[in-house]
């Protein structure tokens, strides 16, 4: 680092978790954030401002009215406009040391494979069923960790799963694809409280900040926020021998090879 950097970054580098070392691999690593609305917007300006030396941001959407209540990487000036786009905007004027890179388009199987190959860690930010599912898939079959949150009315939720550890759930086995969930319960039809995506997408931006940085212990099960009385409450989640996504996972740690 040098010393622009060492000035910049020295909140968290004074922190014994995170040091030189952790900011460093703040500094090399690279996030993809899928989704650029409520939930990606504070993922995204908080990444870029930590210092995580490169951001994907993908998200086929343009800006509208009424996401500007609660949508804060985007302003009146954004109107029309592609969500990864305004959002990089965004994130680039924060820290222009952070590299940000665009997808202006729905990520098919093939892509979120692709992306997920190159990333250290995905953070979903999304609102539909089947593009949680798509992302999980994408993460479980890359071993890379998976922040995903949800935030809806008054009511959030946030998990980890980090296929690296062999006793991870993942995003199917808490949500079995056969459970037909209501792939219409969306902000659009549902509502949402506009500080609401601000609780749930800064803790995913602290979950995702302590996997790069090596900081801490990830967050573990599920929590679950009522934000009409303040309350958290945590459930513990088992892994699914049976889940169709991700049993095929070794369930041990594998022993390293020794090198003669």
């Amino acid at each position: 680092m040098n010393d622009q950097q060492l000035l910049r970054y020295s909140r968290q580098i004074m922190l014994p978790q995170v040091d030189i070392e952790g900011q460093e691999r703040l500094l090399g690593s690279h996030a993809l954030v899928v989704g650029a609305g409520g939930l990606g917007s504070p993922v995204a300006l908080y990444l870029a401002a930590a210092g995580v030396g490169e951001l994907t941001i993908a998200d086929a959407d343009s800006v509208e009215l009424s996401n500007l209540q609660r949508q804060i990487a985007h302003r009146q000036a954004d109107l029309g406009r592609n969500k990864a786009s305004s959002a990089a905007e965004a994130a680039t004027a924060l820290n222009e040391g952070c590299q940000v890179h665009i997808v202006e388009q729905h990520l098919d199987t093939a892509a979120l494979a692709a992306l997920a190959s190159k990333v250290d860690v995905i953070v979903d930010c999304t609102d539909r069923f089947s593009s949680r599912y798509a992302v999980n898939a994408a993460s479980v079959a890359a071993g890379v960790p998976l922040v995903s949150g949800a935030a809806i009315r008054f009511s959030g939720q946030l998990a980890v799963f980090d296929p690296r550890q062999p006793q991870s759930p993942c995003y199917a086995c808490l949500y079995p694809q056969d459970d037909q969930q209501d792939e219409a319960l969306s902000c659009a039809e549902s509502g949402v409280i506009s500080p609401l995506v601000g609780v749930i997408g800064c803790f995913q931006a602290l979950e995702a900040v302590k996997l790069l940085a090596g900081a801490g212990q990830s967050h573990q099960g599920l929590a679950t926020f009522d934000g009409l009385s303040g309350e958290w409450r945590h459930y513990r989640l088992s892994r699914d021998p049976h889940c169709p996504e991700c049993r095929q996972r070794p369930t041990e740690s594998q022993p390293q090879e020794q090198t003669p």
